[in-house]
């Protein structure tokens, strides 16, 4: 089935560009896909593909269409409620854990829908090429979809996961051999310092979570130069790290025992030697790549383990605004989105903290000083969700290029092990 709809004519402004560019890059990630797989949910953290193309759909539909588009008409108003996710601003939404059971739509009526509301969002950027709210509100949403795009990726693996013939996402990247890397400390002293999203650093968009800068105080520590790898966490399963309940907080000792856990998710040990199911099917564990699919309480066993300890959010962006910064180039520039290190080759920067894995750090996910959540219903995107939840920083593999920064809090309660999330130590 052909998945790529370009509008007819090229887009005039900058911000009517990079909404085809990006629209088109979600699309190019559904290709590999057969309508069969775009429909399996895994699980209930985790959505169809079908329907994560429907829903950054949607918001573009209910949360700028709707509210400015001259006389306008729902697609299909049965959508509201089928693609809705979270907000209850907007009214009734279908059950999470049940997406899957959407049959109807069908994919290709969900591509006519993506097909549709792009052609009007086009006609309403040009119409208001100089509205500045509007163009908050859809760079937003051009973030969101970028969200997204890394979820197709994360609920896919784990869909493909339980196939037993080891099927592949697709098989688009050559493994290569990685030199191994010496970890390093890097030492930083005690002081205050700033704090949060910053523009001039951070480029021209945030979400709201990451503001409002302020001053945060750091102790003297260190930071390890790079992050875990398969094969150092290889020596923590074969000191028995799974089981010492010593090594584990008490509900990560539950959550080890209740799963009969051994080994972090995807990997299967066969004739002695360790497997893993990735993007590309599945292939032997490279000892000298970033360990992924660790939830919380795994990475924080492996650190007491290891003798250290998770960074706090404000120690890891300190130390990443000393850095080179991330790239900001557009999503559709890099070929759809970063290769694969963490299932191939971790980079050979002496501090590479951008794009590799999500890093957990032992800071709860809460509100900043004096943080306010947007006004209206976008405003239920980030701040109704600071409780339970720990901080991840720096992006991973399957995150779109430009769509990483300093600033970026992204955030899964601590059982959490399908995302791309690996651990660095500090100390």
């Amino acid at each position: 089935m052909a998945l790529h709809t370009r509008p007819a004519s090229s887009p005039a402004s900058p911000l009517a560009q990079s909404f085809a560019e990006i629209r088109e890059a979600t699309l190019k990630l559904a290709a590999p896909l057969a309508p069969e797989d775009c429909q399996v949910q895994s699980m209930p953290d985790a959505s169809p593909t079908k329907w994560h193309l429907a829903h950054i759909t949607w918001f573009f539909e209910t949360f700028i269409l709707e509210r400015l588009e001259p006389a306008f008409k729902p697609f299909d108003a049965g959508y509201r409620v089928l693609f809705n996710s979270y907000y209850q601003g907007v009214g009734e939404m279908h059950p999470r854990a049940q997406r899957g059971m959407i049959t109807r739509p069908t994919l290709a009526e969900v591509i006519r829908y993506r097909a549709d509301v792009d052609a009007r969002m086009q006609q309403l950027l040009a119409a208001r090429a100089d509205d500045a709210a509007l163009a908050d509100l859809v760079t937003l949403g051009l973030h969101h979809e970028q969200q997204h795009q890394e979820l197709l990726l994360t609920d896919i693996k784990h869909a493909l996961s339980f196939n037993p013939t080891h099927a592949a996402y697709a098989k688009r990247w050559p493994m290569t051999s990685v030199q191994p890397q010496p970890l390093r400390w890097f030492g930083h002293d005690a002081g205050l310092i700033e704090h949060g999203f910053e523009p001039a650093l951070d480029g021209a968009f945030c979400f709201d979570n990451e503001t409002p800068r302020h001053r945060a105080y750091t102790a003297p520590f260190e930071l390890a130069s790079r992050p875990v790898s398969y094969g150092e966490y290889l020596a923590f399963i074969d000191d028995a790290g799974y089981q010492r309940p010593e090594l584990w907080l008490s509900m990560g000792w539950d959550w080890v025992r209740s799963g009969q856990r051994r080994a972090p998710l995807y990997w299967r040990e066969i004739d002695g030697r360790w497997m893993h199911h990735t993007l590309q099917g599945h292939i032997e564990i490279d000892p000298r790549t970033p360990v992924c699919h660790l939830s919380y309480f795994e990475a924080d066993a492996y650190a007491r383990w290891a003798g250290a300890r998770l960074p706090t959010e404000v120690e890891w962006e300190h130390v990443a605004r000393q850095l080179r910064a991330p790239a900001r180039a557009n999503f559709a520039d890099r070929g759809a989105f970063h290769p694969l290190p963490c299932e191939d080759a971790a980079s050979d920067e002496p501090m590479q903290m951008f794009g590799d894995v999500w890093e957990w750090t032992q800071s709860s996910y809460g509100a900043y000083p004096g943080y306010r959540p947007l006004p209206g219903a976008v405003g239920e995107y980030n701040g109704k969700f600071m409780c339970n939840q720990y901080v991840l920083r720096g992006g991973s593999c399957a995150t779109p290029a430009g769509h990483v920064r300093a600033s970026y809090r992204n955030f899964f309660p601590p059982e959490a092990q399908w995302q791309f999330s690996g651990v660095r130590l500090a100390r």
